[in-house]
Formats: structure tokens, sequence, C-alpha cells
């Protein structure tokens, strides 16, 4: 499977990630480092986050993590291994100041914090246009 970056090859995408139509909120990736990721992602229509043309911010907010997901599974990958299964296991903060709507494209940086014994803190911001338009910190926690 190819893994040059940048990329929006669906399959492989989808491949680093647990989640699954219609249930994915990635569709690119961009930049990887042990500590950071920048992905992408275009809202389409028939998004399940959508609602009256506007993607939801419960959709920004699974974006981000799926984006932590992202960074997880391309570095098992690189390792050549089976992506894990992972979860979110704290939002200490999520702001958004614009919720986007249908073909808009989101780019989300992710920084990790720290990772100890499968849990990883990470910030987490969301561009549209270039204008940061979510921020969050979480924790996620592989299975």
């Amino acid at each position: 499977m190819e893994n040059k970056l940048p990329t929006s090859d669906p399959d492989f995408v989808e491949s680093l990630i647990p989640q699954k139509f219609p249930f994915v909120m990635v569709n690119s990736i961009t930049e990887f480092s042990e500590n950071h990721l920048i992905s992408g992602f275009e809202i389409k229509k028939d998004n399940i986050f959508v609602q009256d043309t506007i993607f939801q911010a419960s959709g920004l907010l699974e974006h981000q993590a799926q984006s932590v997901a992202l960074h997880t599974g391309y570095k098992y990958h690189l390792l050549g291994k089976e992506t894990p299964t992972g979860y979110i296991g704290a939002i200490k903060t999520f702001e958004t100041e614009v919720l986007p709507k249908i073909g808009d494209v989101l780019i989300t940086e992710i920084n990790i914090l720290s990772e100890i014994m499968g849990v990883t803190l990470v910030n987490a911001s969301t561009k549209l246009n270039d204008k940061i338009i979510s921020t969050s910190q979480m924790k996620t926690v592989i299975k």
C-alpha cells in the first residue's frame, strides 16, 4: 500500500482509522511527524453531521478526534502494524467560531503533547480558508 505524503487516496486514508463509512470524517493526510499531523476533510452533502447544509459542532469534534486516530494509524502503518481501535477518553476544551457548510474543506493540525501507555493528550486546531475556526484539547485512549 502506498504511503507517500501528501495523499488523499480514500482507501489508504480509511485503512489508517478504525471508523468506516458513513462515519469517516477525514479524507487526506498532508504532513506527519512523531508529534504532529495535518489532515483534511471535504464536507459532502450526505455527511451524517450535516443539518440544513451546515456541518455541526459534533462533526467538527469527531473530525478532530479522527485526525488523532489518523496520526496513530499512520504511525502503526509505518511500523507495519495493524491500525488500533481508539476512543475519546476526555475532552478538556472544545471551542468553535464558525460552523462550516457543504463543500468546505477543513484542514486540521494535531500536536501531540504527551503519549503514555496508550493515552494521548493532543491539541487540535481546525482551519477553514486559512482561518482557525475550532480548537480542542482531548485525550484519546487506544483499546
